[in-house]
């Protein structure tokens, strides 16, 4: 009969250890889950990815950025009529797909000023107008995967070794965190 009642003991015991450890393992699994609060207006962006893109003489001429975005409010992207004030072409918010190309120079990091292609010619630079992408419904949250084309062989530059630094902005001008690709090194 002893002997009985201390297997039960045991068995119990068992039994709660296993219980308290799968409920310790969810808790810190649903704590690590990103969380975003309904109606959160401020996007947030995450780097996921860089392919290079070749042209017909072997040389890194264009690239693809994949980042993963999230906008609580839902209010992202503008639409071909955005165009007004603060949207206007030349404007600080015509773009809402902000970013600056680096190159590594002599060991450190500098900004590249887009330049014209020919005199008198428009820049070049990479800085876009994401398209309009506010879901129907009640449920704005918007969240997803971007790809975005980019030029990368500066043809006024001899240096081989560049980067990118973005951040996207919703129509309430609300600005995302920063990401940065890792170096990246073409051939020329």
């Amino acid at each position: 009969m002893v002997f009985a009642c201390i297997f039960v003991q045991i068995m119990a015991s068992k039994i709660l250890r296993k219980a308290g450890f799968l409920i310790c393992v969810t808790l810190i699994y649903l704590s690590a889950c990103k969380k975003t609060e309904p109606g959160d207006p401020k996007p947030y962006i995450e780097y996921r990815g860089f392919e290079q893109i070749k042209n017909s003489g072997g040389v890194d001429s264009a690239g693809v950025l994949h980042f993963y975005f999230l906008d609580g409010d839902g209010d992202l992207g503008l639409g071909p009529m955005d165009t007004f004030p603060p949207f206007n072409p030349g404007g600080a918010h015509y773009y809402n797909f902000i970013i600056s190309m680096y190159e590594k120079q002599l060991g450190s990091w500098v900004k590249v000023v887009p330049q014209p292609p020919f005199p008198g010619g428009d820049t070049v630079g990479n800085s876009s107008r994401i398209p309009y992408l506010t879901p129907d419904g009640q449920i704005k949250t918007l969240e997803g995967d971007l790809f975005m084309d980019l030029f990368t062989n500066n043809p006024f530059s001899e240096w081989d070794t560049i980067k990118y630094e973005c951040t996207i902005e919703d129509r309430a001008l609300h600005r995302s965190n920063q990401i940065s690709t890792p170096e990246i090194i073409l051939q020329k």
